[in-house]
C-alpha cells in the first residue's frame, strides 16, 4: 500500500470531503492519518492506487505533497539532524519542503536519490508512526 498526502487548510469536514470524492471515483481508503500544524491539516491516505487519488483529489482543488516524497514529522529545530543522519548513510537529498510548520513541528516533504533506504531510515518519522524523540 501506498500513500498520497494532503495538504489543507483545517476546517470542520474536510476529512468527509476527501472521503466522499474518493468514494465517489470507487477509491477506498486503506488506512488514514491526520495531523494539523500551523493551521493545516496533513491527511496520509493509504490507497492501492496513490496516484490516481492524487489526480482524483487535484482535479477537486485539493493539493497533494509529490507522490514519490517521504513525509515527516519533525521538531522544527531537528531538521539539520535527519539531513545530516540522510547524508552520512550516502543518501542525498534531491529536494525539501516545508508542507507546514508552527513553533514547536514541521511536516516536511523529502525527495532523496535513495527512496527505500530512506524510507527505512526514517520510518519512525513518518506520518502515521511515533514520532521520534527530536
Amino acid at each position: 500500500m501506498k500513500s498520497v498526502t494532503i495538504i489543507s487548510e483545517d476546517r470542520v469536514g474536510l476529512l468527509a470531503d476527501v472521503s466522499y470524492i474518493l468514494s465517489k471515483s470507487n477509491i477506498n481508503i486503506e488506512g488514514l492519518f491526520a495531523d494539523v500544524v500551523g493551521g493545516k491539516a496533513v491527511i496520509s491516505l493509504e490507497v492501492k492506487d496513490p496516484k490516481r487519488a492524487a489526480e482524483v483529489l487535484g482535479s477537486n482543488g485539493f493539493k497533494t505533497a509529490d507522490p514519490e516524497a517521504i513525509v515527516i514529522k519533525v521538531a522544527n529545530n531537528a531538521m539539520q539532524d535527519v539531513t545530516d543522519m540522510l547524508e552520512g548513510e550516502q543518501v542525498h537529498v534531491k529536494s525539501l519542503f516545508t508542507l507546514s510548520s508552527d513553533h514547536q513541528d514541521g511536516i516536511f516533504a523529502i525527495n532523496v536519490d535513495k527512496p527505500r533506504k530512506a524510507s527505512k531510515m526514517l520510518s519512525s518519522f513518518m506520518l502515521g508512526n511515533a514520532a521520534a524523540p527530536y
